[in-house]
């Protein structure tokens, strides 16, 4: 089964959105807003909202009965062709509002997950999102009836290439089979990045990993890393990720190593972003790629703070992290664009005029920095303060190291910081930081031991 060949017809369609205020302390206008953000990333046109506030969700419906008919009404009056709903419907919920409107209904979970259809690249994302898919599909066939079996022409992102209603026929036995050759698939997949993985390790390079939000900027900042420190020009280019101002713009979990001049080269991945609500299944699907973030020795989550809501998403990012058992490593918050906000929102620069905030950018505090990837400010700093965080596993020393052992000499040029490098007639003189265990292991080569200014 081919994802891709899957994906509902949704470009140029016209969306009505629907939410609720359950009066929880949610802020359900900004979800809503959000949930637009996400149908105009499947190119939809969102023509109305709609709201209501109710003490409970109503189990039938979602919404209440009355309510139902009005979005009816305000669909046939905007010629709207799909219904969108600001949360999981339930299989029961799903089957009854598509009777009662007689349109094709969706929820907040179906969009996210067609929207990582059309952005998984690689042979393991894909595996991973239709796995999510199906698992939520299941239940829920009779009211997504409509919206698989949805008609339309041209081309784009979301096009299913006209295979999407050959899928109604498919019964549950049929797709639980399905769901077993895909597991099975991916554990050999999972195989393959663990033993990636393992190697990475061997190498002896520290690992950080970009976390956050979806659409904070980790791309940008992992872009501008290679820019400012990578091999070659051409190099840079091809191994750039994707950047886009867009709601999952990139999926896959792309690493790659990051060698500035007179600091500590280290393993950088891009992972996932979070976002509100995301479905479970998702989070349980990409949880090998999101290992990256539980095996990394530093996480930097990437902070939107031109966002005004960027307390909850971290928020979100944080609670993520905690189910995925990745919470007690080391973090760095890295509130991006902070060139878009004004100087009173910035620690120490209350009273400056925002036409020269930029000269003042990046301030760095213990465990956060505030940069623009995007104008490339605040590169040095962050990694100075990454190996700030992690200086408990380096060591400043001076090594006298035999002609004999040229070995050692080409390990320590790769893997330490070498300040300053003598051909004496005993041997390389090298000032070095390097990690504690490659000082341990050439201890025996130490000739100052004290750490140097």
């Amino acid at each position: 089964m081919d994802s891709a060949k899957e994906r509902y017809r949704y470009q140029m369609e016209r969306a009505l959105l629907v939410g609720i205020n359950l009066n929880d302390g949610e802020d359900y206008v900004a979800s809503l807003e959000e949930l637009g953000a996400l149908a105009e990333a499947c190119d939809m046109e969102v023509v109305a909202t709609i709201e209501q506030t109710l003490a409970e969700v109503h189990k039938a419906f979602y919404i209440g009965t009355g309510k139902v008919e009005e979005v009816k009404e305000l669909a046939l009056e905007t010629d709207t062709d799909i219904i969108i709903f600001d949360n999981s419907l339930s299989p029961m919920q799903m089957r009854n509002l598509q009777e009662r409107l007689e349109k094709p209904v969706l929820d907040r979970s179906t969009l996210i997950l067609d929207i990582f259809a059309s952005r998984a690249h690689s042979r393991e994302a894909k595996l991973q999102v239709e796995v999510a898919r199906l698992q939520y599909m299941l239940p829920r066939l009779v009211g997504l009836h409509a919206a698989l079996s949805r008609q339309g022409g041209g081309s784009g992102a979301m096009s299913n290439k006209g295979a999407g209603e050959k899928k109604l026929e498919l019964d549950r036995r049929v797709l639980e089979h399905r769901l077993t050759e895909l597991r099975r698939e991916l554990k050999n997949v999972s195989r393959e990045r663990e033993t990636q993985r393992k190697r990475r390790a061997q190498s002896g390079l520290p690992r950080a990993a970009l976390v956050g939000y979806t659409n904070a900027g980790k791309s940008t900042l992992l872009n501008a890393m290679l820019d400012l420190y990578g091999i070659d020009e051409v190099d840079v280019e091809e191994k750039k990720v994707m950047e886009k101002d867009m709601l999952f713009a990139t999926l896959d979990t792309t690493v790659r190593k990051i060698a500035p001049e007179n600091h500590h080269a280290f393993l950088l991945s891009d992972t996932v972003g979070f976002i509100h609500k995301l479905p479970h299944n998702l989070v349980e699907a990409f949880h090998s790629t999101l290992e990256e973030a539980r095996e990394a020795d530093i996480l930097l989550q990437v902070v939107d703070y031109s966002d005004e809501h960027y307390k909850e998403q971290i928020a979100v990012t944080n609670q993520t992290l905690k189910e995925l058992g990745a919470d007690g490593i080391p973090m760095i918050y890295v509130y991006n664009k902070a060139d878009l906000v004004t100087p009173d929102e910035i620690p120490g620069l209350s009273g400056l005029s925002e036409e020269g905030l930029t000269e003042h950018l990046p301030v760095v505090t213990e465990n956060s920095i505030y940069l623009s990837a995007k104008q490339q400010i605040g590169m040095e700093e962050l990694i100075s303060l990454m190996e700030q965080k992690l200086s408990g596993g380096y060591r400043e020393c001076i090594f006298l190291i035999p002609y004999t052992d040229g070995r050692a000499v080409s390990y320590l040029n790769e893997h330490a910081v070498v300040y300053e490098t003598s051909y004496l007639e005993e041997g390389v003189r090298m000032k070095v930081n390097c990690r504690m265990e490659d000082y341990r292991f050439y201890e025996k080569y130490v000739v100052d031991p004290t750490p140097f200014a």
